[in-house]
């Protein structure tokens, strides 16, 4: 068995060391989008959940949604107490995640302020994180999700279309 990359490995370590009942799988074509990682699970797109890192003044909150949503950054910004809130930069993403654009996982996150969760993921038995690279995701379901990451439960998504 070759080793996973050391992002990957940070996750499981956490995981471990927090009793989570998750897995974590590996996808060799790779899952570089909400709608390819629910193709490669197996899963519907709103089971994925996408880790969206936005820079808020001086500091960082990610917001975990829905894999057929996007984040209302909006909202977000207002619920954290910004006075400006963007989408962070990949270099911002790397520095304040430890996870590169594409691959954040929601934990372990030691340099973000606060994690948000959109609500509707709470419906879920199972949900689909982002485990570290682009080729990992881990199951688990939405009650650890929001354990592990420390989030604050929101209506953090823009109207449906």
């Amino acid at each position: 068995m070759t080793a996973w990359p050391e992002p990957v490995e940070r996750v499981a370590e956490f995981l471990r060391r927090n009793a989570a009942e998750a897995r974590i799988e590996e996808f060799v074509d790779g899952t570089p989008t909400a709608v390819a990682a629910a193709r490669a699970v197996g899963c519907k797109l709103e089971q994925i959940v996408k880790s969206v890192v936005l820079a808020c003044d001086a500091r960082f909150v990610v917001v975990l949604t829905p894999g057929d949503r996007r984040a209302d950054v909006g909202k977000v910004g207002q619920a954290a107490g910004c006075g400006k809130a963007r989408m962070a930069s990949p270099d911002e993403v790397l520095a304040a995640t430890g996870f590169a654009a594409g691959a954040v996982a929601p934990f372990p996150l030691p340099r973000v302020h606060r994690v948000y969760v959109d609500r509707g993921l709470l419906s879920h038995k199972r949900v689909w994180v982002g485990a570290g690279s682009p080729n990992h995701m881990a199951a688990l379901s939405p009650a650890d999700l929001v354990r592990l990451a420390r989030a604050h439960a929101m209506d953090a998504v823009e109207p449906a279309p």
